[in-house]
């Protein structure tokens, strides 16, 4: 398993509380995936900028994706711009990644045999190891789960990350979101601002 699907798991596994927006969701997916190159040794960081290393077999489908992706050619990309590019649209990549996997299964409703629920997360050996790192208060997960407003962590304070690269994608994940924050209450206002002209107030 990766991070990012690890991620996914939890945010779909906590979602009955409050959702996680998946833009939100897909930024800190792109900042797991550049967390995991980091650890395969595929890119270092020189600063903020992603510089692509040797180019390790990787079986995750979506996380080899992501590496081929790589910016290739200096002055390289920075972590920020690898957040918004490579986190466009990265939520529902994952989602439909584990439904054509089977890891997803149609909720059943009670006493209505025949009617189709949401999708939900089949029991998995997958689910299991995620709930596992989840539990354990991983650091890594843990931040990128807190950043994206997922709550009740197990372990309660969120434990320190000892990786200077690391904690330089955390911090840029932890800015994408505030600045997406920021767009979308920016659009709150403007299109209240309109309804009012509309209305004449």
């Amino acid at each position: 398993m990766t991070t990012p699907r690890d991620l996914m798991i939890v945010a779909m596994d906590t979602a009955s509380g409050s959702p996680v927006e998946r833009g939100d969701l897909s930024l800190a997916l792109a900042g797991a995936e550049a967390i995991d190159l980091l650890g395969a040794q595929a890119v270092s960081l020189d600063g903020d900028h992603i510089v692509p290393g040797y180019r390790p077999a990787i079986a995750d489908r979506l996380l080899g994706q992501a590496a081929e992706s790589l910016v290739r050619e200096a002055p390289y990309e920075t972590v920020d711009d690898w957040l918004w590019r490579r986190g466009q649209g990265l939520s529902a990549a994952y989602l439909a990644a584990f439904e054509a996997e089977g890891q997803l299964t149609r909720e059943r409703h009670r006493g209505m045999p025949f009617r189709a629920g949401q999708m939900v997360l089949a029991d998995s050996p997958a689910r299991r190891r995620a709930a596992d790192r989840w539990t354990s208060n991983e650091p890594v997960l843990a931040a990128l789960a807190t950043a994206v407003g997922i709550g009740g962590r197990p372990g309660g304070e969120t434990p320190g990350v000892d990786d200077d690269a690391v904690e330089t994608v955390l911090a840029a994940v932890h800015d994408a979101l505030m600045e997406l924050e920021a767009v979308r209450q920016r659009r709150a206002i403007e299109e209240a601002a309109f309804d009012n002209i509309w209305r004449g107030d």
